[in-house]
């Protein structure tokens, strides 16, 4: 499986009485499918995935798989600190349709690089989809390392692409000369998107896009088409955006723009809150510039 574009990471809408918001959540993807993104990731963490139950997980990614009908790539996030539990929600995942999993590092209990090893491996060979391995030590609390990628690489061919959120453009080229063609770098980071590619990513799985999905494909098709001139005047002026964007939790920001936009309610679960007066400010303040 070739993954290659912008992917959003999808909210999840809520309503008042903090039920999902099925209506909310169908104007979301087709907002997305109307933006040209090339997938649609449900469940992960800006999809608020540890505050939903295993049920609501499930009928997120099912939904999802039948609003975007094959329009767009779905890759559904599956996390947990337990093993059996990720292959659980792997398994979900694939039989509601997925057409991928991604799974995050293991957060809070810091397993050893051997432990992240046998972690990865067991889900992926628990399930047949392609797996994406989601790497971001500052909220997992350990870093997977290039040598214990590649273990996790040769004992799991269904082991494809990997998220790379270490806010690092140098691990990223590390692992294009490592593993070139074998597996795929997708940033975990708008503002490091067009630096990524540069050095052999090939998109994006973006927060940004929740929002403005069309200037988020379209800066991502420039630098894989390899116009840096036009990819680099795009990007530059998402920026500040992108900053804004992560002032406080970026599922914070996109929902107070969707609701913005009339999308969905500005609606999180616990503990996750709207976001604080100052933040909105500088948030709307970026956004008017680019819309």
């Amino acid at each position: 499986m070739k993954l290659e574009g912008t992917y959003t990471a999808v909210v999840t809408p809520f309503t008042r009485s903090d039920a999902i918001d099925w209506p909310a959540y169908e104007r979301v993807l087709a907002d997305q499918i109307a933006g040209g993104v090339t997938g649609i990731v449900p469940c992960g963490t800006t999809g608020e995935s540890p505050t939903l139950s295993q049920d609501e997980q499930r009928e997120v990614i099912a939904r999802t798989v039948s609003a975007v009908k094959g329009k767009a790539v779905v890759v559904a996030g599956a996390g947990s600190s337990s093993t059996a539990h990720v292959a659980e929600l792997a398994k979900q995942a694939e039989k509601a349709g997925a057409d991928a999993v991604m799974v995050v590092v293991p957060y809070y209990n810091k397993p050893t690089q051997d432990g992240l090893v046998r972690h990865f491996v067991s889900v992926a060979k628990s399930v047949a989809r392609p797996i994406v391995v989601y790497n971001i030590p500052g909220r997992s609390g350990v870093d997977l390392g290039l040598d214990a990628m590649a273990r996790i690489v040769d004992a799991a061919p269904n082991v494809v692409a990997t998220k790379e959120a270490t806010g690092n453009v140098i691990r990223a080229q590390q692992l294009a000369a490592r593993f070139g063609d074998r597996l795929t770098i997708l940033s975990g980071d708008d503002a490091l998107t067009l630096p990524m590619i540069a050095v052999g990513a090939r998109g994006v799985i973006s927060v940004a896009s929740n929002v403005v999905p069309g200037e988020v494909t379209r800066a991502t098709k420039l630098a894989l088409d390899g116009d840096l001139p036009r990819a680099r005047a795009a990007h530059l002026r998402l920026v500040p955006f992108f900053e804004a964007l992560f002032i406080e939790p970026g599922v914070a920001s996109a929902k107070a723009l969707l609701a913005h936009r009339g999308l969905c309610e500005n609606v999180l679960r616990e503990p996750m809150t709207p976001l604080g007066e100052a933040a909105r400010k500088a948030l709307f303040s970026a956004y008017e510039k680019i819309s």
